[in-house]
């Protein structure tokens, strides 16, 4: 029997003595090679902190002191302790355990949200509310990363947990020197000063003894030495981490040091007062080839093979890789693209635009808010910036892209990556509010590209625009094939403002009868990036029902381009299909376009449920939702013979 089979709750951690906790330590760490390896999941930020978990959970009694992950994707150890090491088989998928934190798993989950850099800001609501109720015996425990705390959140939330010495708040600094990639700016280069303590630490320990012994003259030599150490000390560390908002701070602690660790946390638990634990930790630690991987030390992967870290499936050119050879050939035309990235530079496609224009390319650490807004300055300045993130991140970026960008009709280019339904990340980290927030944005446009050459145009118009801010969707995965147009446009128009592509139509396909029969339905398709494919596979299926069906591509669905409402106009009926949410959908624009061109063609609508999708493969999600082929296919069926019977259907998925 081994020792994680012993495990069912942080009461067995802390009834074992120091050789069994070690060894449960080792334990772990091979148990989270075997099974994430089999599923995917966030490999190296877990192995790093298999010993500082352990160390919480002995001398913390979670979920009386509420220990808080920020982002929560190094929680893995947390949940082993927690008694769901039997889970991780059907870790990340549909029915399985999710891979951050979730309030629907175990009481010892506080929040399940992985966005990072909030941790702090749960922690001080949290302190305050125990305070208020007098529960003046529980510690709130934030475990944030030396990433997150570039972001501006944290910042505000330390101003705030400082300003009261009586609440019982301890911050754990996981300083590992990097987020996805090596932490950058002036924290990362205060930590690294930091990390130097126990280096002057260990000198003079080692010194002592030596000196000691030496009697008279081996103590006045030590006392002179000591003297020397507190001046470097003073030159190179801080006296405080965040001396300006007068925090104790306690380390750096060696984050791979059972005793050393237990050791500051009995001294943080006892301390009355916000406190912050320095630890220091390395990312991968105990595997090869997350140790070996200098890109993101294995963050995320997919699966892999255990003995070589390899995947062992061959991954297909995705939508972020056209993205980045695209933006690198502009770049070399024109010297005024430059490039933004959150701390996300290899995911967002970003670090090879690094490489080749090093001086063009910034990192902001992990804050959106900021990337925006700073771009906002490089557009004001003449640059055409481009800030790359994930959809989902751009949520908190919102204000920003209102008021800084568009107020001011900038031309900054926002790229987004992972759209729509991602899946196993879980409700956070779906990109289905961008079209919604984006549509409310005056002089905002937005092209979702539905193959690597729609993706190549749309990104060459965007950096042409100069009159306001441009967004490019695009979902993760591999490419889908592509789909010609079936009908030419005006020479000369516009693609951004005027027009839609056909990519289906009956009497193009020259389809026999199409249409000249007053019994049948002419039902107009229009498909958003991403689903325009399903929407032509289900267009097929509807013509052995007898219906005569028009599939249009928008390309750039915001604003609604007069095209769609030509299209309109000729049908029987309009269904729009979107990889994102149904309220404030490009749906929803259509139908207001329709209105105020009176035109009473009854629109139907196909999009994400407002809801918060738990996680499963993106095919198992968009199969639940109705956005398959076959989904789309069986609602329009199911309107066109309300309309035949004259009934108003619905207009939701």
């Amino acid at each position: 029997m081994g020792m994680i089979d012993r495990i069912s709750s942080p009461a067995d951690v802390q009834a074992l003595d120091e050789q069994q906790l070690e060894l449960l330590g080792a334990e772990i760490r091979d148990f989270l090679v075997e099974k994430v390896c089999a599923t995917g999941g966030h490999l190296g930020p877990n192995l790093g902190v298999v010993e500082l978990t352990l160390a919480i959970h002995r001398v913390f009694n979670s979920p009386e002191d509420p220990i808080i992950f920020d982002t929560s994707h190094q929680s893995y150890v947390h949940k082993i302790v927690t008694g769901r090491a039997n889970g991780f088989d059907q870790l990340r998928q549909k029915g399985g355990l999710s891979g951050y934190t979730d309030r629907g798993e175990s009481e010892h989950d506080w929040t399940e949200s992985s966005h990072a850099s909030a941790a702090l800001s749960v922690a001080d609501g949290l302190a305050k509310a125990f305070a208020l109720s007098g529960r003046n015996d529980r510690t709130v425990v934030a475990v944030v990363g030396d990433g997150a705390l570039t972001g501006g959140m944290c910042w505000e939330a330390l101003n705030n947990i400082a300003a009261n010495k009586n609440r019982k708040v301890v911050i754990v600094v996981n300083d590992n020197g990097r987020s996805y990639s090596p932490t950058i700016g002036g924290l990362a280069d205060n930590l690294a000063q930091l990390r130097m303590q126990p280096f002057y630490d260990k000198v003079m320990d080692t010194g002592k003894t030596t000196l000691n012994s030496m009697g008279w003259f081996g103590k006045r030599t030590f006392e002179g030495l000591r003297a020397v150490k507190e001046g470097i000390r003073h030159t190179v560390i801080p006296e405080e981490m965040f001396p300006e908002l007068g925090m104790k701070y306690v380390g750096p602690v060696d984050g791979h040091n059972l005793k050393d660790l237990q050791s500051a946390f009995r001294y943080a638990k006892s301390y009355q007062g916000p406190l912050i634990v320095h630890v220091v930790t390395e990312k991968g630690r105990g595997y090869a080839p997350a140790e070996n991987n200098l890109a993101d030390l294995m963050h995320s992967t997919g699966i892999i093979d255990p003995e070589t870290g390899k995947p062992r499936t061959v991954t297909k050119p995705g939508w972020t890789s056209v993205f980045s050879r695209e933006l690198i050939r502009l770049g070399e035309k024109r010297r005024d693209i430059v490039a933004i990235t959150a701390a996300m530079a290899g995911p967002t496609g970003l670090a090879e635009f690094a490489e080749h224009y090093p001086d063009r390319c910034f990192d902001v650490g992990i804050a959106e808010q900021h990337a925006i807004t700073s771009a906002a300055g490089l557009a004001l300045g003449g640059m055409h910036p481009v800030v790359a993130v994930y959809s989902t991140f751009l949520n908190r970026a919102f204000d920003q892209l209102l008021m800084d960008v568009a107020l001011l009709k900038l031309p900054v280019t926002v790229v987004l990556d992972r759209a729509g339904v991602t899946g196993s990340d879980g409700p956070s980290h779906n990109g289905v509010w961008d079209m919604s927030i984006c549509g409310i944005i005056p002089g905002l446009r937005l092209a979702a590209p539905r193959c690597a050459d729609t993706l190549k145009q749309a990104l060459a118009e965007a950096l042409d625009i100069s009159d306001g801010p441009t967004v490019i969707r695009f979902p993760k995965g591999a490419l889908p094939p592509a789909l010609e147009s079936m009908g030419r446009m005006p020479d000369g128009c516009d693609m951004v403002t005027y027009t839609a592509e056909c990519l289906l139509n009956d009497e193009i396909a020259g389809r026999d009868n199409p249409g000249t029969s007053d019994s049948i339905v002419t039902v107009l398709l229009v498909a958003v990036g991403a689903m325009v494919h399903p929407a032509v596979a289900a267009a097929k299926q509807l013509a052995a029902h007898d219906i005569n069906v028009t599939v249009v591509d928008p390309r750039w669905p915001v604003p609604v381009p007069p095209t769609v409402v030509n299209f309109a106009d000729t049908h029987d009926l309009v269904v729009t299909i979107e990889d994102g949410v149904i309220h404030g959908s490009v749906g929803s624009m259509v139908q207001e376009v329709l209105n105020a061109a009176e035109i009473d063609t009854p629109v139907r609508q196909l999009a994400v449920p407002e809801r918060f999708l738990a996680h499963a493969s993106r095919r198992e999600i968009m199969d639940d939702i109705g956005l398959s082929a076959e989904g789309i296919a069986a609602a329009v069926l199911g309107w066109v013979d309300g309309l035949t019977a004259g009934e108003p259907g619905t207009a939701e998925s």
